[in-house]
């Protein structure tokens, strides 16, 4: 996958995580909170502390990650993703903040870049109070591989 060697040379894949469930051996949900690359948490709040190009940036970050679990996941082969079927995103904001899709786009946009129209993919984003450890974004994926 030439498009994901271009991301992981921009921004190199952290230690992936397992994934949450795998079923029926073709499908996948992952989730991640975003992240520095060192690993500590991207804390902030959209609307407070993090405008939403911020967050955005996050948001395609946690889709690095994620790329780096399918990928673990898929016995180190991309070429296995059938799908992306679905990414559920929440972001830490404020009452007023009503831009959490634009957030989301950070995500939603690498999937298509690199997986084409395997990767596009139903979605949602929803706005809450706060997130563990302060993170500014969490993400679940769920994805179908071929077997």
């Amino acid at each position: 996958m030439n498009r994901l060697s271009a991301v992981v040379l921009a921004s190199p894949l952290m230690q992936p995580l397992p994934p949450l469930h795998t079923f029926a051996e073709e499908a996948l949900d992952a989730r991640a909170l975003t992240s520095h690359r060192d690993g500590k948490p991207w804390v902030g709040q959209l609307g407070l502390t993090m405008t939403t190009e911020e967050g955005k940036a996050a948001a395609r970050a946690i889709a690095i990650d994620l790329m780096g679990t399918l990928q673990a996941a898929a016995g180190g082969d991309l070429g296995r993703v059938k799908r992306i079927v679905k990414v559920m995103s929440l972001v830490n904001s404020t009452a007023s903040f009503t831009e959490q899709h634009l957030v989301t786009n950070g995500c939603s946009e690498l999937l298509g870049e690199v997986f084409g129209d395997a990767g596009k993919h139903a979605r949602s984003a929803f706005g809450v109070a706060q997130i563990p450890m302060g993170a500014c974004v969490e993400i679940e994926l769920i994805a179908e591989l071929s077997a």
